[in-house]
């Protein structure tokens, strides 16, 4: 029998997170809110609050380490995206963009390209404003991807 269905959240700017825990009230799933810096957090046994040391990628370090067959993480962040891709783990994007194994490396690709173009001195555009049409792809997003994890076995 598959475990528990686990939601870990990049949670530095991450701005659907009352979404998440709505979903997750609905199915029962525990929820891990992951950053270097207090974040308020529902008080409900199923909600974990985890504050990590200050530090470039410890919060990322900290849910990769826990990326596994059964988890969904939940970031905008490629490098964290690709390492709980390849760890099995379902991986959503802020605006209910899936991360898979078939799109991670474009989108690795890409943020390395933007990331040289900064480097050289290039102005580039930053992410387009969330809107309520991301917060509703992204609840779709997440309640398919649970119900997904559940008729493979886990969380039952």
């Amino acid at each position: 029998m598959a475990g528990p269905i686990l939601i870990y959240v990049d949670a530095d700017a991450c701005p659907v997170k009352e979404e998440i825990y709505r979903v997750a009230a609905r199915y029962g799933l525990k929820v891990f809110v992951v950053a270097n810096a207090f974040i308020n957090v529902p008080k409900d046994p199923m909600i974990e609050r985890v504050i990590v040391p200050a530090g470039p990628d410890v919060a990322d370090n900290w849910i990769a380490e826990r990326a596994a067959p059964g988890a969904i993480v939940i970031t905008q962040d490629v490098p964290l995206a690709d390492r709980s891709v390849k760890a099995g783990a379902e991986v959503i994007g802020n605006t209910g963009r899936p991360f898979t194994e078939a799109s991670i490396g474009m989108a690795l690709a890409t943020r390395n390209l933007m990331d040289e173009l900064r480097s050289a001195g290039q102005t580039t555009r930053g992410p387009r404003p969330f809107s309520p049409k991301d917060r509703s792809d992204f609840l779709q997003a997440l309640d398919k991807t649970v119900n997904t994890l559940k008729r493979k076995g886990f969380g039952l």
